[in-house]
């Protein structure tokens, strides 16, 4: 990451359960928004700019309202 990761607030969605099989972001820190592996939460992670992620969840959202 770009910014310093120490300071990243990680965040599961509610939705994810009790199995762990998720992905957790953290879009606190400035000009970055992270995204890694809930059950490797140690290992590599990757960033995306604010403005890109946006447009993914975006995109995320659409796709669930045409099912």
């Amino acid at each position: 990451m770009r910014s310093d990761e120490t300071a990243a607030r990680w965040r599961k969605s509610s939705r994810s359960g009790a199995a762990n099989n998720c992905v957790e972001v953290a879009d606190n820190l400035p000009g970055v928004v992270g995204l890694r592996d809930s059950k490797d939460p140690t290992g590599s992670s990757l960033t995306f700019e604010p403005a890109a992620w946006s447009r993914f969840i975006q995109a995320v959202k659409q796709h669930e309202v045409g099912r």
